[in-house]
Parts: C-alpha cells; structure tokens; sequence
C-alpha cells in the first residue's frame, strides 16, 4: 500500500513550522516545503527525535515555475502519495501598490495565488483517493480591501473564494476543504512585509501554535473556515453593517499608521 504524507508549504517558519508540529504529534508523516533548507532540516530533525515519522524534505522556492514539478517528482520516486495539502506559504508587502517595485508584487502573486492553487489541482486526485483535505491559509485580510497593502489583501481574497469553492466541489468526494484565516500573528510576516506589528497586533494577537491547533482541529472537523481569536471571529459579522467605503477608509488609515 502507497505511503500517504501531509505536504506542508512554508513549513521553515511560523504558522508553518507550528502546523508541521501539530500534524506530525498526530501522526501523520509531513513532506516539507520551504526554501531554506537548513530549518527543513532542523524541523525534520525536531520531529523525527520527538517519535515522528521522519520527514521528507523538499527544498524549493515555489516562486519559480517548476516547483510544483519538483514537489511531484520528490514525492512520487518515494513512493508517496499525498493525502493532506497545507498550503501555508505567503507573504505580504507593505507600501503603496504604485510605489513598491512591480516585480516583488508579482512575485507574490505567484507564492500566494499560483502556487496555493498549482498544489491544490495538481494533487486534488490524491485527495479525492486517500479521502483526505486541503488546508488553505488565507488571512482575514481576505474580507475587505486594504490600501498599503493592496496586493497582499487581494492575494488574500482569493484564497478565501477559491477554497470556499474548492469545498463545494470535493466535499461529494468525502475530502475536507477548510480556510484558515488568522490575524495578525507574532511570526517573521511582518519584517519581511516591512512593518512593525502595531496596535491590532496587540488586540488581535494569537500565537502560532495556537492557530495552528485551532487551524488542525478544524480541518479535521471539516469547518469552513478557522478564525483563531474571539476579536477576529467578529470582523466578519461587524464588516456587514459598514458601507465598503467606510473599510476602505479605515484600513487604508490603519496601514498608513504603521511603520
């Protein structure tokens, strides 16, 4: 019988690192992608000497075109099939869409749109076959435009549509689709976006490990969506009874504030 493995994306840091975590302690055996290959390593290491089973390391950067080949081909001469995609690799910039340098938006776009949907299609049959899920990391982000950050925002709203629409469709194949859509969480986003965690980061902040506990139980639980925090879970519910140009407003103040 083929080996069935949990593939984790951006799993060298972060929420990603604490997914690997969650999901190895529960026994699942995790393929690991990121592009630093030595905290690969250091993680595969940590969980193997915990009692996991030991990992396969996959180091690529999901920028470049052939990654999801390269993840396939890994796979696949292990004899391994995929039964669980975590697609938690993505970053964001801050700044002014016209200001920042088109190509590293672009880039972006790539790691959290192209990429999240390439894995989510490429290994969909093998979801379907082992009955397993997709884990998408979105952000509530997702839920309203942000000015200063307006391309990670958007990235953000696709993820959200596109998994809500994913789970529709693979839910009559018996595979569980859940959105996780953190806020602001205490990780290596926000000096890569470049900013300093500010005053929602304060109200808002959820630790990693939390949110991937939460995240864990609720794609096994096959919840639509994972909002990690009591001040999260009601930005949606408070977004309906303000007009899209009051949002628009408030966030692109609250960006314009960070540093």
């Amino acid at each position: 019988m083929t080996e069935r493995v949990t593939l984790i994306t951006g799993a060298s840091a972060g929420i990603g690192t604490e997914l690997a975590r969650v999901f190895a302690s529960r026994g699942h055996r995790l393929a690991l992608v990121a592009r630093r290959a030595d905290r690969l390593e250091a993680l595969a290491a940590e969980i193997t000497a915990a009692g996991g089973k030991p990992p396969v390391v996959i180091p690529c950067d999901l920028v470049q075109p052939e990654a999801g080949d390269r993840i396939a081909e890994v796979l696949a001469a292990a004899g391994l099939e995929v039964e669980y995609v975590v697609n938690n690799a993505g970053y964001g910039l801050f700044g002014r869409a016209v200001q920042r340098d088109r190509d590293d938006q672009l880039d972006m776009i790539t790691v959290n749109i192209r990429a999240l949907t390439e894995l989510s299609l490429r290994f969909s049959d093998q979801l379907i076959r082992n009955k397993g899920g997709l884990l998408n990391v979105g952000s509530i982000a997702g839920f309203m435009p942000g000015p200063g950050m307006a391309v990670y925002y958007a990235t953000k709203a696709y993820v959200l549509s596109f998994t809500e629409a994913m789970r529709a469709e693979l839910a009559p194949h018996g595979v569980r689709v859940t959105v996780l859509c953190p806020g602001p969480v205490p990780s290596e986003f926000q000096a890569r976006a470049g900013f300093s965690p500010g005053f929602d980061s304060l109200v808002l902040n959820v630790l990693p490990a939390d949110v991937a506990q939460q995240a864990y139980r609720g794609l096994m639980a096959n919840k639509r969506a994972v909002m990690p925090g009591i001040g999260i879970k009601i930005v949606p519910f408070l977004l309906r009874f303000f007009p899209r140009s009051f949002i628009l407003g408030a966030v692109g103040r609250l960006q314009l504030h960070r540093r």
